[in-house]
């Protein structure tokens, strides 16, 4: 189950793709990880949930990334926070729950640090993060780069890496790292001002729980729930993953009425 065909939005220079299903609020907003798209099982299951229950729900992909224009090698996490921003503004009213899945999350609390900063607290009904990726650059891809990647950064501005979702490999360019340590957010608290629970996979190969354990630690003002998932992957899209999404995603929304 879909919802209305895909629209773009021109933010800053580029077209981006979004699609928004209407409904009442709390609406849900989905913020997909490097390199995914809007219309992956978790963002469809999403949709459904929204269809059947009369809730609204926004999904967009980032430039490069899906449907929408510009170039995967030219995207930072600023310009996709950017981008983000400006689909959240245009078409969401009341609160929201950022649901963010990989990389998404770290978007999903830069989001939520700007938002507070502009006296839009109000607009997040909470936060729900899955598999979260925030600081990925420096502190989970940077200390296992090789020398050879490294010498690439730097003489080509960009490496190359297999990705095990893809058969085209993952790009990484010396921009997105260095914009990245100016997006840090584990380097003091994060107040986001809503309630947090972020699901995580132990059995993850990419982001350790670890991680997301060390996040929680910098949520210590916020209401903060997590839930390992034993034999969780960094997909979580597996049924039992998605019905546990949706439980999730229905106590934040409970919360906020």
């Amino acid at each position: 189950m879909t919802d209305a065909t895909t629209s773009f939005l021109k933010v800053g220079n580029t077209e981006i793709a979004y699609r928004h299903r209407k409904g009442r609020a709390p609406g849900a907003v989905w913020l997909g990880g490097y390199k995914s798209d809007m219309l992956g099982t978790k963002a469809e299951a999403l949709d459904a949930w929204a269809s059947e229950n009369g809730h609204a729900f926004l999904r967009h992909d980032y430039s490069g990334h899906g449907e929408s224009a510009g170039a995967f090698r030219d995207g930072t996490i600023s310009l996709w926070l950017e981008q983000s921003l400006g689909v959240f503004r245009a078409f969401t009213q009341g609160p929201q729950v950022l649901v963010g899945s990989s990389m998404g999350a770290w978007i999903a609390l830069r989001m939520a640090q700007e938002l507070n900063k502009a006296g839009e607290r109000d607009r997040l009904a909470g936060l729900l993060l899955l598999a979260p990726a925030p600081d990925f650059t420096s502190d989970l891809v940077e200390p296992k780069l090789s020398d050879a990647h490294r010498r690439e950064l730097e003489e080509r501005g960009y490496m190359e890496e297999p990705s095990e979702y893809s058969d085209e490999p993952y790009v990484y360019t010396r921009a997105l790292f260095e914009d990245g340590v100016r997006n840090r957010v584990l380097d003091g608290i994060i107040d986001t001002h809503c309630p947090v629970h972020i699901l995580q996979g132990k059995a993850d190969p990419d982001v350790p729980f670890a991680h997301a354990m060390r996040l929680a630690e910098h949520l210590p003002a916020d209401d903060v729930t997590l839930s390992l998932i034993g034999d969780g992957d960094h997909r979580l899209s597996r049924p039992q993953d998605i019905a546990l999404i949706l439980r999730s995603l229905e106590g934040l929304i409970d919360r906020a009425v």
